[in-house]
């Protein structure tokens, strides 16, 4: 299985820190160099074109589209039926290496893994699968935002690239909400407890350069005042929110924060 890591040719920091990570757990990485919105000033904040967009999209998360874009080509022409993809500010659990060098333990009907922990509330089904190594798996059952770490396989890669040509909607979105199509009717498991994380929500020292290019373009373009999400947009979330947790005590669902396992060894 590739392990695919998304790292900026201005940001060696972020590759020095994902090295020693991969080192840590003992495997290797195949690094594959973002595309850099501050150099393609083409890539503007988009508006919203679509029924699921609700906002404007800055370059960077284009750019973050096309950047994971590009790992979706490698894993949909590789010959293995799954590849793993991080972006660079990760921290893995002591124990990831054990899954990541690997795909015996991910089940047959599987489309998408998330690997991570954004540590929102998300729903689960209640059936566990062990995989082995203190982790199993559940079928996720609403949208839990973060693109930092998951896996998917070679037929989803290729359903994602062929989906996404020419889109407006943020990465994370597109993989993981229900409500759009890219990911309606795939099999999407959440790893619990999580094998990695963000290094903000653990150490706080490599801040989101997703989170910062997005609100510098919003100020700089005026479009900072259309960040708001529109009030009936707010009011069918919340309404779509109140049935679905009705819905989930019907169907044996679960809300979980997903946990994050212990990053050092002796934990």
């Amino acid at each position: 299985m590739k392990r695919l890591v998304i790292n900026l040719d201005r940001s060696p920091d972020r590759l020095a820190h994902m090295t020693a990570e991969f080192a840590r757990i003992g495997l290797g990485f195949e690094r594959i160099a973002a595309i850099d919105a501050r150099d393609h000033p083409d890539l503007v904040p988009q508006r919203p074109n679509s029924l699921h967009a609700v906002r404007r999209l800055a370059g960077s998360e284009i750019a973050c589209l096309h950047s994971h874009r590009a790992c979706w080509r490698i894993i949909a022409q590789d010959d293995a039926p799954f590849g793993a993809i991080f972006e660079d500010d990760m921290v893995f659990s002591a124990r990831a290496g054990a899954l990541l060098a690997d795909t015996d333990w991910i089940p047959a009907d599987t489309d998408i893994v998330k690997l991570e922990t954004f540590f929102h509330t998300t729903v689960i089904q209640r059936e566990r699968i062990p995989v082995g190594h203190g982790f199993s798996v559940f079928r996720l059952r609403n949208n839990h935002i973060g693109t930092g770490g998951y896996l998917l396989s070679r037929q989803a890669a290729r359903a994602l690239l062929e989906a996404t040509c020419d889109v407006d909607v943020a990465v994370d979105n597109l993989i993981f909400d229900p409500a759009l199509a890219t990911s309606a009717g795939k099999t999407i498991y959440q790893l619990v407890p999580a094998l990695c994380a963000q290094e903000q929500f653990v150490g706080n020292s490599l801040p989101s350069l997703l989170d910062q290019g997005r609100e510098a373009e919003w100020v700089a373009s005026g479009l900072a005042n259309g960040h708001r999400i529109p009030a009936i947009a707010r009011i069918r979330r919340e309404a779509r929110r109140a049935t679905r947790q009705i819905a989930d005590f019907c169907r044996l669902r679960r809300r979980i924060v997903v946990p994050l396992a212990p990053v050092e060894a002796n934990d």
